[in-house]
């Protein structure tokens, strides 16, 4: 079974403006931009009458598009073994209410809580084999990075197969925003 995933997929002008950060970084492995992607809940391997109910319970999400915001980059990991280097994506009150109707919705059908923190960004590379002080003088260099916004109109289930770095993603189903949330 595929781990799952939902998402909000990037438009190929957002891509683009990304794609400029590739390079430079020693020992990391930059995504390729097909892959670009924010990741709203990780859903992880799960049978096929789960993935039933994940698709039947994201199907009843009701939310308006939502503005998206890149601005500046961060890394995850510690001082000392970085892992890779992404994207900041403002977190907007529209987003994070987005992000919290999937995690109720998972969750009433028996999905365990996501253990980590919502942190809204774009992974552009993994770092395996990057120091610290070069992802430092990376984000240092690139620091002010920022890409117009876009308009999220919709939202996807997305699979992908264990893998280094994860990808090639494939889009399992599309949810429309556009629809107030219901009171």
């Amino acid at each position: 079974m595929p781990r799952l995933f939902t998402a909000l997929t990037l438009p190929e002008d957002v891509r683009m403006w990304l794609t400029g950060l590739r390079g430079g970084l020693r020992g990391a492995r930059f995504i390729d931009p097909e892959n670009y992607h924010v990741t709203l809940r990780f859903i992880g391997d799960i049978d096929e009458p789960t993935a039933d109910e994940v698709v039947a319970a994201l199907s009843r999400i009701r939310r308006a598009p939502v503005t998206v915001r890149l601005s500046g980059l961060g890394s995850f990991g510690n001082k000392k073994q970085p892992h890779s280097v992404w994207a900041r994506v403002e977190p907007t009150p529209e987003l994070m209410e987005l992000q919290a109707d999937q995690e109720r919705a998972l969750q009433r059908i028996g999905l365990p809580a996501e253990p980590r923190r919502f942190t809204p960004h774009v992974t552009i590379a993994r770092c395996k084999g990057a120091s610290a002080r070069d992802v430092a003088d990376w984000l240092t260099v690139r620091g002010g990075f920022s890409a117009p916004p876009f308009v999220a109109e919709t939202f996807a289930l997305l699979s992908s197969r264990s893998s280094v770095g994860g990808g090639p993603y494939v889009t399992e189903d599309v949810y429309p925003l556009g629809m107030a949330h219901a009171a």
